[in-house]
């Protein structure tokens, strides 16, 4: 953000409520005005004159909940015209403002939109290790750890999620908050961006896509379940998806016009919601493996989807499925160069688990570039897949194998860094 602000007129800061955006904005940046469009009366004031509610604006300004008035964008792009200073306007959003049908501008050359997503698993314990970057870097080694060593508590994370709220509260208020949560977003934010009138099919619809994270959509199905309208789901899919609620991970071909065609899997961005709304808990591990094996592969996509911001913002996620049901769950790409991850829920490890490795290996041909089958055991192992390795899941959270990160080091950890901020630009 610091980087976008000292080079363009209008920065955009965007991703689902509770996120940390308002914070984010407002810690960057102190002394810059702050004015959120949740206020009654400055909401009315921007709807009844945009172009005069910009040109009154202070020189410095953060527009919290910019897509509750898609017209300011219009309004907007004639004052940065006229002055292209850098770092005018810093704007929040909790709809991809890009998406909504109001938005008459986009404001093209003048705007840098940053994604924020929900906290990573490797954020909360204030890591510097990037899984994504060991892999597209080609510096994954295997590496034995002692059986002393714990199992990482994978249903403990999952459950648990990425929003920051929640993670400050027991288990069942979690829950509770993120119950409450959907309720506030689908009778109000839905309404800013969409008119719908079934708000109870809206709610239904995100519980089952709950139940069904990390599976082939498809719409048909999901219709006949839910007594709705084909063209409604489609609808209500793409009013969650601006939402940043849930994620289309498109399908992998060789041949790119079949990639349009073949169905994309749907994931829920963050899995705390994912749990709390399909109510699984930390202690049904054992008793929900199929439930707790989708919910385990949309965390790995996420997060690796999230790492990827900072990592490299060029690199491109699908799906990998052919005629024979063989999968692999993320495939990720840079230009001509391809990787490969798998997901397993077990705690070890078998030659059959990296078929599907293997066969997008030979599907891809010179540029396959190797991948990982993040699995939740001890060690990172080397897989008979060129390439390939056996990674724990605590690698994706920033552990090194065999030195997991305590939270008194983690919080140690986000002092220093927090004392050593430069927020200049």
């Amino acid at each position: 953000m610091l980087e976008s602000l000292a080079d363009t007129p209008v920065v955009c800061l965007l991703g689902p409520r509770q996120a940390g955006k308002t914070t984010l904005a407002q810690r960057i940046d102190p002394k810059r005005t702050y004015l959120n469009l949740d206020d009654p009366t400055l909401l009315e004031a921007a709807r009844q004159d945009p172009l005069g509610f910009v040109e009154g604006l202070p020189e410095r300004v953060i527009l919290d909940e910019v897509q509750r008035v898609p017209e300011l964008l219009l309004a907007i792009k004639s004052v940065v015209d006229r002055d292209r200073q850098p770092g005018r306007f810093l704007l929040t959003g909790s709809a991809n403002l890009l998406l909504l049908p109001k938005a008459q501008e986009s404001l093209a050359g003048r705007m840098e939109v940053i994604y924020l997503h929900p906290l990573t698993e490797q954020e909360k314990r204030v890591s510097t290790s990037t899984l994504l970057g060991v892999l597209v870097e080609g510096q994954l080694t295997p590496r034995m750890v002692p059986d002393s060593v714990p199992l990482a508590p994978a249903p403990e994370v999952l459950c648990q999620g990425g929003y920051p709220e929640p993670n400050r509260r027991p288990p069942h208020r979690a829950r509770q908050w993120y119950r409450q949560y959907l309720n506030a977003i689908v009778q109000r934010d839905v309404r800013d961006i969409a008119a719908i009138q079934d708000e109870d099919g809206m709610m239904r619809l995100v519980e089952l896509l709950a139940y069904r994270t990390a599976g082939l959509l498809n719409v048909s199905n999901l219709s006949k379940e839910l007594g709705i309208e084909r063209a409604t789901v489609s609808k209500y899919l793409g009013i969650l998806e601006r939402l940043f609620l849930v994620h289309q991970l498109p399908a992998w071909h060789r041949n790119h016009a079949k990639r349009l065609i073949k169905s994309p899997k749907m994931h829920l961005v963050d899995t705390g919601l994912a749990a709390a709304l399909g109510r699984l808990g930390p202690e049904q591990w054992l008793t929900e493996a199929e439930r707790f094996g989708a919910l385990l592969e949309s965390h790995v996509v996420e997060q690796l989807v999230a790492q990827a911001s900072w990592v490299d913002p060029e690199l491109r996620f699908s799906h990998y499925r052919d005629k024979d049901q063989v999968e692999v769950d993320l495939v990720i790409e840079r230009g001509q160069e391809l990787w490969g991850v798998e997901v397993k829920r077990a705690a070890s490890v078998q030659a059959k688990d990296a078929a599907g490795l293997a066969r997008l290996a030979e599907q891809a041909g010179k540029g396959f570039r190797g991948g990982m089958l993040i699995y939740t055991g001890r060690h990172c192992l080397k897989l008979q897949v060129p390439g390939c390795f056996a990674v724990p899941i605590g690698m994706l959270w920033g552990e090194e194998p065999g030195h997991p990160i305590s939270r008194e080091a983690a919080m140690q950890a986000l002092v220093d860094q927090a004392q050593g901020l430069d927020m200049g630009y």
